[in-house]
């Protein structure tokens, strides 16, 4: 059995150490009041049990919090005040250096929970390392300078989360639609260095993948691009392969028609967009941001984004070669094609992709495919979209993350404009935490969530405030040279802080466990449905009355739990203890799912979901589970075809693995250790070993590969299959 210390390294559990602070505590009063040795042994052996049955590792604030328990229940209250105090002592020791063992220990490769913090960093490389220790020292100035005390406490005792603290002490915003259009039309400056309008499709991607990792290496979020910036260029490209042709023809002196030259140069062009879709994907992969992972970017894929004719075909072959590409994977280091976790992909279902009859049914095969094999493309209804966003259809940020629809005409004419715009950050609230502080009195309930959204919306304004006066120097290519905005040097921001230009989300987690709680049954039962609901309209109603006071614009989000779920989880039984059916598990649902044990089929489940996502504009996306699609690749059509009917967005997790010491291509399996800790398992060969595997699995909108926190793994086992 192991426990995490507070560095965050993981070590075996010593109850000698138990019995050791119990005892100094013990000869700290009078002999009449002490614990006899038998005592002390069965306070140890019931902590011990405790932490046996959490089927995960526990922390040490946990283990005292169990050890004052059970002095106080023994009756031994002034032995328990003694260890209450000599532990608030040494807690208060510590607070006057809060980094220094958490940063050594994450240059020593023994912090455990930063290993196992985010699925796409390695923490064992440098610059990962670099990163993390620069995170400790924002979190500390955070907890420390930044926010009120109130807000610090609860964000540590998991009521609410405060996002991105690691790197708040800086003026930076969440994620982005980049206007790359604006970008490559006009020009743009990478590192003070001019780069003007490409002179070839090839040219802009590879100026694409540039800008994209600067952009990542300038905010701490996801972003997204649309490929139908990108198309134009294929055209440029054509133009100056007809050129060629024609002059190689003329110099050989060899006769040829139009004709014959433009099938020629429509030979190269093929060639040349092939060779661009490969920059995107292998740049994106290779490259490293300053955060030292590869950047979160969403390439997007909307046939009806450009106007018929032309300019169509051209988004359309470049969508299927990076269809093509990405069914083909990348290589590992063995030379293995593997399923890379960048970029995510989505795919626009409309009426020219969405039936056989349909003239672009060919891509929406091709997509199929892919998703049967590498989990990508996911994918957006503009049908549904039309219905949710007042007539637009665009992308999210990152993975999830979706703009107000403009309603007054951003743009330069007047136009929509959604390219440019930002998310300034996420403040997540713990439902399931609101409904145990209630004990069940929905009088008391709805009070709590009064003051903890207030707490939410104070938490939000503190992340507004610190953008507030952010001088677009900070980040010459967001601000001044195109990606968000051409503002002048000096200039502050501040403009695009209301008015709708950004967005400001409040996230939400744990409707299932929420509803389960309170209504004894989970949100998929009529009568828990029309209490969660209830719920998310509240926060809807929130995020509007605030949107009016303001100016700013508040949007409720789904807030897509990493090592959150884990914290959450945790947080709650501590709190709480053990709940069946709430607090039972080391991780709390996402946002409005379903809860992931429960058996429900795929078309069930989008419809039910599809009510929740209407009311979480801010960002949702839903998933079904399901097994190896490859030879049923009519059934992916079917879910891809109910998603266009019935909800905005959508994907489906399959599985593709590999096992480097055996070969084993397919699901490496969970399994539990004799320590009782989750460990992935190859099932052919038996491997345990990590480095030697490549698991991609969706964690919460996107692909990580790099494993998962033990709350986490539990999820992602225990998912059934929705077909």
């Amino acid at each position: 059995m192991k426990i995490i210390k507070r560095s965050g390294k993981e070590v075996p559990f010593n109850g000698e150490k138990i019995v050791n602070a119990i005892e100094k505590a013990n000869h700290e009063v009078t002999d009449d009041k002490r614990l006899s040795s038998e005592q002390v042994q069965d306070i140890e052996a019931q902590v011990e049990k405790l932490c046996a049955a959490l089927t995960r590792a526990a922390s040490v604030e946990e283990i005292q919090d169990m050890v004052e328990n059970g002095l106080m229940q023994s009756g031994h209250y002034d032995v328990a005040r003694k260890y209450i105090t000599y532990r608030y002592q040494h807690n208060q020791n510590r607070q006057n250096n809060t980094t220094d063992k958490q940063i050594l220990s994450i240059i020593e490769r023994s912090n455990e929970e930063v290993r196992q913090e985010n699925s796409n960093k390695n923490p064992t490389v440098n610059s990962v390392q670099r990163d993390y220790m620069a995170g400790e020292v924002s979190k500390d100035i955070t907890r420390r300078f930044l926010l009120p005390p109130d807000i610090v406490r609860a964000h540590e005792e998991g009521i609410i989360h405060f996002h991105d603290s690691d790197y708040f002490a800086q003026h930076m915003h969440n994620c982005c639609l980049v206007n790359l259009e604006d970008m490559l039309q006009n020009g743009t400056v990478v590192s003070e260095t001019m780069i003007e309008r490409p002179k070839s499709f090839y040219t802009a991607c590879n100026i694409a993948t540039q800008t994209i990792a600067q952009i990542a290496s300038s905010q701490y979020g996801g972003q997204s691009i649309t490929l139908s910036h990108l198309v134009p260029f294929v055209d440029v490209s054509r133009q100056k392969f007809r050129r060629e042709v024609r002059e190689e023809f003329e110099e050989a002196g060899i006769q040829a028609s139009e004709e014959q030259i433009c099938e020629v140069a429509e030979l190269r062009l093929r060639e040349e967009v092939k060779h661009g879709v490969q920059v995107i994907q292998y740049q994106v992969i290779t490259l490293m941001t300053t955060n030292g992972q590869a950047p979160f970017i969403t390439v997007y894929m909307y046939l009806d984004e450009v106007p018929e004719g032309q300019i169509r075909e051209d988004l359309a072959m470049v969508i299927e070669e990076m269809l093509n590409q990405r069914i083909l994977g990348v290589k590992n280091e063995k030379g293995v094609y593997i399923t890379p976790a960048f970029p995510k992909l989505i795919y626009v279902l409309d009426e020219d992709n969405i039936t056989p009859e349909s003239k672009y049914w060919y891509l929406t095969r091709l997509a199929a495919k892919c998703t049967a094999k590498r989990m990508v493309p996911d994918y957006i209804s503009a049908k549904k979209m039309r219905e949710y966003k007042q007539g637009d259809v665009y992308p999210c940020m990152g993975c999830r993350s979706f703009l107000t629809p403009d309603t007054k005409g951003l743009g330069p004419n007047g136009e929509h404009k959604y390219y440019g715009r930002f998310n300034q950050g996420v403040v997540t609230l713990n439902l399931v935490d609101v409904a145990c502080s209630s004990g069940k009195d929905e009088k008391k309930f709805w009070e709590l969530m009064d003051e903890r959204t207030e707490l939410c919306y104070r938490a939000l304004m503190a992340r507004h405030k610190r953008l507030l006066g952010t001088p677009s120097d900070v980040a010459p290519v967001l601000w001044q040279f195109g990606a968000l905005a051409r503002l002048k040097k000096g200039q502050v921001i501040d403009e695009l802080l209301f008015n709708n230009y950004s967005t400001i989300s409040l996230g939400y987690a744990g409707l299932c466990e929420c509803t389960k709680y309170m209504k004894g049954v989970t949100h998929t039962d009529p009568e828990g449905k029309g209490f969660a609901l209830q719920v998310m309209q509240y926060l809807n109603d929130k995020c509007a009355k605030w949107r009016a006071d303001t100016n700013i614009s508040f949007s409720l989000y789904g807030t897509p739990l990493e090592s959150t779920t884990y914290k959450f989880a945790k947080c709650l039984q501590k709190r709480f203890g053990i709940i069946d059916g709430v607090t039972d598990k080391n991780y709390i649902t996402n946002s409005y799912h379903v809860h992931v044990t429960e058996k429900i089929d795929a078309f069930t489940k989008l419809k039910f979901e599809s009510e929740f996502q209407a009311l979480s504009p801010g960002g949702a996306i839903s998933y079904v589970e399901v097994p190896n699609m490859s030879d049923n690749l009519d059934a992916v059509l079917s879910v891809m075809q109910y998603i266009y009917d019935n909800i905005m967005y959508a994907e489906l997790n399959t599985k593709s693995d590999y096992c480097q010491k055996c070969g084993y291509e397919g699901e490496i399996q969970i399994v539990t250790d004799r320590d009782g800790k989750l460990i992935w398992e190859c099932p052919n060969c038996g491997n345990h070993d990590q480095n030697t595997m490549n698991v991609a699995r969706r964690t919460c909108g996107y692909i990580g590969t790099q494993y998962w926190n033990q709350g986490r793994t539990q999820e992602i086992k225990e998912r059934v299959l929705h077909l």
